[in-house]
């Protein structure tokens, strides 16, 4: 192989997706191919891959990596950084800024993350989740609903009742 790119790769170095991608010094690129590759899926951070060879000595790696969504607050107190996706990405670094989502019951980061991605626009600083329902906290106030999908339905109303505390039903 006389030639490697790598495109794509924020939070990966380089020399880490050449090794996921099975690219070994010394390794016959006539012999690589898409089993030779599958390790970059191996990698929490890679939400996908595109490897393309090109003949007669090129192969092109375009990595889509995953973004650090929340911070999700474990059971025994550890924090976990989680991608919108809902995969853990270990090693996150400046994560201080995202949502904290913590709570106890049954698990409802699916919930969580929907809620978060339509409320992006309001600056959400946690999200705290038991059986009856979710509070979301924002700079200013605060919106509970026991109904995921009617604080989605009524996510608007935050806007017309700033610095104030909401409580959103599934019957309005």
């Amino acid at each position: 192989m006389k030639t490697v790119t790598v495109e794509g790769n924020q939070r990966l170095p380089e020399a880490r997706v050449l090794e996921l991608a099975g690219l070994q010094p010394g390794f016959g690129w006539l012999y690589y191919g898409a089993w030779r590759a599958r390790g970059l899926l191996d990698s929490p951070w890679v939400a996908s891959a595109t490897v393309t060879r090109v003949f007669p000595g090129t192969v092109r790696i375009r990595v889509t990596e995953r973004v650090a969504r929340v911070r999700l607050q474990q059971p025994d107190g550890s924090v976990l950084t989680v991608a919108g996706d809902g995969t853990p990405l270990p090693g996150a670094l400046n994560t201080q800024t995202l949502p904290l989502v913590s709570g106890w019951g049954p698990a409802r980061l699916g919930d969580v993350l929907q809620v978060l991605s339509a409320l992006s626009r309001y600056n959400v600083q946690s999200v705290v989740f038991t059986p009856t329902g979710l509070t979301v906290k924002l700079p200013s106030g605060s919106v509970w609903s026991g109904d995921p999908q009617a604080l989605l339905k009524y996510a608007g109303s935050i806007s017309m009742y700033p610095n104030k505390d909401i409580s959103i039903y599934p019957w309005g």
